[in-house]
C-alpha cells in the first residue's frame, strides 16, 4: 500500500475512532472478552444491525488476558469497523491462529499489531507477510506469523444500497 493510501485511510480509521466515541450503542459499542490460552480454538463476536465482526484464535502460554472488541457503524450505514485489542498494551500469550472475519460487508482496509515495549508501550505493524487480507476475513499465514497479536483494526464497506 502506497503511503497516500496509508495517509487517507490513517484518516478514515480515526475518523471512525471517533464515530465509536460519540455514537450511540446502535452505531457503536465495546464489549470485554477474555482471551483463554490452551491451544483450543475459541470465538468471539459482535455485532450491530447486520453487521458483525467474529474474532477466532488459539494461544499458548499464561493466564487469561482482557481483550475488547469494539464495532461500528457509521451514519450513513456504509462502513463497518471492527478492532480487537488488548487494553492493556502488549499481550503475553503466543496465538497460534488468528482469523477476523466480517458478516455482511467488505473488507477495505485491514492492519493487525504487535506491541514493543521500548520507552513505553508502542504499536508496531505485522509484516504484511504475516497476515492474509481477503474480501471478508483476516488470517495469520502459517509459518509466516510470528505468534505476536495485541490489536486488529478492519474497515470494511457495507453493501447498503441507498433507495
Amino acid at each position: 500500500m502506497n503511503s497516500s493510501a496509508f495517509s487517507v485511510w490513517g484518516k478514515l480509521l480515526y475518523l471512525l475512532s471517533v464515530l465509536v466515541l460519540v455514537s450511540g450503542a446502535d452505531r457503536a459499542k465495546t464489549v470485554d472478552f477474555n482471551v483463554k490460552p490452551g491451544g483450543v480454538v475459541h470465538s468471539f463476536s459482535e455485532n450491530i444491525k447486520e453487521y458483525e465482526c467474529v474474532f477466532t484464535y488459539a494461544s499458548q502460554g499464561g493466564t487469561n488476558e482482557q481483550w475488547q472488541m469494539s464495532v461500528g457503524l457509521s451514519d450513513d450505514e456504509k462502513l463497518f469497523s471492527c478492532s480487537v485489542w488488548r487494553p492493556q498494551g502488549k499481550s503475553y500469550l503466543f496465538f497460534t491462529q488468528f482469523k477476523a472475519e466480517i458478516k455482511g460487508a467488505k473488507i477495505e482496509y485491514a492492519r493487525a499489531y504487535s506491541q514493543v515495549a521500548i520507552g513505553g508501550q508502542k504499536d508496531v505493524p505485522l509484516k504484511e507477510e504475516e497476515y492474509t487480507v481477503g474480501d471478508t476475513s483476516v488470517t495469520q499465514k502459517d509459518g509466516k506469523f510470528h505468534a505476536e497479536l495485541s490489536k486488529l483494526t478492519i474497515i470494511s464497506r457495507t453493501r447498503h444500497d441507498e433507495l
